[in-house]
């Protein structure tokens, strides 16, 4: 019986030390990025990583799917991307939406309230943050199960989203804005069949696409950014389609490609 007791107790022990490592490592993790990050003052990056985030990582820590986190990769009103590896080793992208911005009760709820995929909506800016990291997740998992090219949503937890760290010679990968196509007819009639296909066969409008969320990846366009994205069903769904073609027809149109219009090409997208 002592002995029983004895082995409860070592492993009591083993596991609060555990916690107390991870809980260091959390600590480490933030204090790392805070230092190495000079885009933004302190105040913004602790309230990237506030304390609720922090335990969400710590989740993510103990579950093996993040193991450090670097630099970060882009800045928005409503989320920071860090690179970071696994327990693997394998190079991820990490995204943290930020809990407390007014972002989320003011621009992005009208692209959940019409989603027939969530009926239930709490309108803090905590919960409407989880739910829109969840919205990504599942945006990005449908595109992606259909083999269309988007990022690998790997895992999703409360405020934070790890995917697949799209990269070219071994950093993160330019835009379209930053690296313009060779072949801009080519990536435009591609991209055209990728909006095509994400409307017919994943039921999806992007609702955002434009030369900043579309990464040029040895002259083939990969979509990003997915969170906004709407099934077919809201009731916003032709407006966005609309303007992503717009979008698109005015970068390319830049770029000396005969585009078609806006009219047409939805009528060609939509199957009428």
């Amino acid at each position: 019986m002592k002995q029983v007791m004895a082995n409860s107790e070592e492993g009591n022990n083993r596991k609060k030390m555990e916690r107390i490592e991870l809980q260091t490592r959390i600590v480490e993790i933030r204090d790392r990025v805070l230092q190495k990050d000079r885009t933004s003052d302190r105040a913004v990056l602790e309230e990237v990583f506030d304390k609720l985030t922090l335990m969400t990582i710590y989740t993510l820590l103990n579950k093996k799917a993040i193991e450090e986190i670097f630099g970060v990769i882009k800045s928005g009103k409503e989320s920071r991307i860090y690179t970071g590896i696994d327990s693997e080793g394998n190079r991820i992208a990490i995204k943290i939406y930020l809990t407390t911005s007014a972002v989320f009760k003011k621009g992005m709820l009208p692209y959940l309230e019409g989603d027939p995929r969530f009926r239930v909506v709490k309108k803090d800016s905590r919960s409407l943050a989880y739910l829109w990291a969840r919205k990504e997740f599942k945006n990005l998992m449908r595109a992606h199960k259909l083999g269309l090219p988007v990022p690998k949503p790997i895992h999703v937890q409360k405020n934070v989203l790890i995917m697949e760290f799209i990269s070219e010679n071994g950093e993160p990968a330019p835009t379209l804005k930053e690296k313009k196509p060779k072949n801009p007819s080519k990536m435009y009639h591609t991209l055209l069949k990728s909006v095509r296909s994400l409307y017919r066969n994943a039921k999806l409008v992007h609702g955002d696409l434009s030369e900043y969320n579309i990464m040029n990846v040895g002259e083939k366009p990969i979509i990003f950014d997915m969170s906004q994205s709407v099934h077919i069903e809201h009731p916003l769904s032709k407006k966005l389609l609309i303007r992503d073609l717009n979008v698109l027809n005015r970068f390319f149109k830049r770029l000396g490609v005969k585009t078609k219009t806006s009219e047409s090409l939805y009528e060609w997208v939509v199957g009428r």
